[in-house]
């Protein structure tokens, strides 16, 4: 019988195995662990998250404990002693004692009895010394101290530390190890009526609830069982949305009977969010690459109801001559280094590199260039990214001012109050620890021609 630490280690190892992000391998891994209680469930999401999140700082302080550095562990032992630390450092409700204890005897269940000592050895010098760990001095070596404390590659702080300051880039850092609450649209043709009824009965339920600052429709929620139990769910009164992604429809100006054309559109939180704009005389046309990430818009789109959306697979790098000067409004809210949102999926540090931030510019430009003729004359373009990199943002928006009929328009007199100065010049980084929002970036260009 598999326990839940056993459940987490086989995540971590499987992790160091493939290439796949760790929210999908986790998703499937509790889907699979169905009968669980919803407190072990939540322990393993809590435990492996964690522990991918905080990797770097686990390292350092492992490589200051043991003999043995993290890299030439044997890939067993290391991902038990990370998981171990995570629980020693981060998890006060645990016992360090049970911690130690169970990581022995997993050792052991999985053939390295040899070892059984060396684990436990480790895990209780770190348990006695973890309020005494030295990190490096953050007056003599800045980088080393925000990448450490803050568990972020050292050359990703060295890049927002110079678009951002270092002030900036601590608020932004300590913003992704957060775990911020899930942001919900509730539907705008809902009467204030029922949205409150809707809003109590989740809040009799045991649900925190919270207005979100920036938008009326818009709130946050904790301690819920699953988006999917909340009242409202099924009859399509709600769907998951960041407020960044809220905005960018916001500041499109989307109005009744246009048609708004989102060409990478899955899971479809923009899509929908237009659909409620253009009304039944509108349409709204969302494209995706494969047939999975249609399914998702296509899921969302019955269960909200929305009659005017018209779902279809296709790949925004090649020109769709049916869309030609079609839209009123086209949303490209393309694929990007999702730097901006770190905190949701802890592994995107890892993964991403300075040669993969040139060819994501790259594959950007690709779409753009078919994108830009899907507009009519004297239409919007809405270029958006979730990331808080320049090359894919303003600079992004240069590029494409200079090479097609497109020049940025103030979107200020269209945002709440607190944002309206920022979005005066047509675009405006969103930054996690700074704004109320994922790291999200957006821009309003007219069509000149």
């Amino acid at each position: 019988m598999m326990n839940t630490r056993e459940i987490i280690l086989d995540i971590l190892l499987e992790l160091v195995k493939t290439d796949e992000y760790s929210n999908l391998l986790l998703t499937g891994v509790l889907e699979k662990y169905d009968y669980l209680d919803a407190k072990e469930k939540a322990f393993i999401k809590r435990v492996t998250e964690g522990t991918i999140e905080r990797r770097i700082q686990i390292d350092y302080v492992l490589d200051h404990i043991s003999k043995v550095p993290v890299k030439k562990m044997k890939p067993l032992i290391r991902e038990l002693l990370r998981m171990s630390v995570y629980q020693l450092l981060f998890m006060e409700g645990t016992p360090d004692a049970a911690v130690c204890n169970e990581a022995v005897k997993l050792a052991k269940k999985r053939k390295f009895q040899s070892l059984q000592g060396y684990v436990n050895g480790v895990l209780r010098n770190v348990s006695r010394q973890k309020e005494t760990i030295v990190y490096p001095d953050r007056e003599k070596d800045k980088l080393g101290f925000l990448s450490v404390f803050y568990s972020m590659p050292q050359w990703l702080v060295e890049r927002f530390m110079k678009a951002y300051g270092e002030e900036k880039t601590e608020k932004i850092l300590q913003a992704f190890l957060e775990r911020g609450a899930v942001t919900i649209r509730l539907e705008e043709s809902l009467s204030e009526e029922k949205r409150k009824e809707l809003l109590t009965k989740w809040e009799e339920n045991g649900v925190t609830v919270k207005k979100h600052p920036y938008l009326d429709y818009a709130v946050q929620v904790e301690k819920s069982e699953g988006i999917r139990n909340l009242s409202g769910y099924e009859e399509g009164f709600f769907t998951v949305q960041d407020v960044s992604s809220m905005l960018v429809v916001e500041a499109a100006d989307v109005k009744e009977g246009q048609t708004v054309i989102d060409v990478c559109a899955a899971p479809g939180g923009k899509t929908l969010h237009a659909a409620c704009k253009v009304g039944a005389n509108g349409k709204v046309l969302a494209f995706d690459l494969t047939e999975n990430k249609v399914a998702k818009i296509e899921e969302n789109r019955q269960r909200m109801g929305k009659e005017n959306v018209t779902v279809r697979v296709g790949d925004a790098r090649i020109c769709n001559e049916e869309l030609k000067q079609l839209a009123d409004v086209a949303i490209a809210d393309v694929p990007c280094s999702g730097l901006g949102v770190i905190g949701k999926k802890q592994d995107i540090k890892y993964h991403v590199t300075p040669q993969s931030l040139e060819e994501i510019v790259t594959l950007q430009k690709e779409i753009l260039s078919n994108v830009t003729s899907y507009v009519k004359p004297n239409g919007i373009l809405m270029y958006s990214t979730c990331t808080i990199n320049s090359e894919e943002n303003e600079q992004m928006v240069e590029w494409i001012c200079e090479n097609f009929p497109f020049k940025r328009e103030s979107m200020g007199s269209f945002l709440p109050e607190m944002l309206k100065e920022e979005g005066r010049d047509g675009m405006i980084q969103l930054l996690p620890g700074v704004h109320k929002t994922d790291g999200f970036f957006f821009a309003r260009l007219r069509r000149t021609e």
